[in-house]
């Protein structure tokens, strides 16, 4: 996962690609996640950056589906 994804670049993208963003970013999630447990988490604050941008994808999903 690149560093830094900004909302203007994820309104860019189409819906299929946020689903596919979103389920690549909840993979990695998870992957943090085991990590965390078993001690092996070299960088904890990449636990935080995925799930603010996972909360971005699923605005930008929830905004374009009221729009529809």
């Amino acid at each position: 996962m690149p560093d830094k994804i900004t909302a203007k670049d994820l309104r860019a993208k189409s819906d299929a690609e946020l689903s596919a963003e979103l389920l690549s970013l909840r993979k990695e999630q998870f992957n943090l996640r085991m990590q965390r447990a078993t001690g092996q988490l070299a960088r904890p604050d990449q636990f935080a950056k995925v799930r603010r941008t996972i909360a971005q994808v699923k605005t930008i999903l929830t905004e374009r589906a009221a729009k529809a």
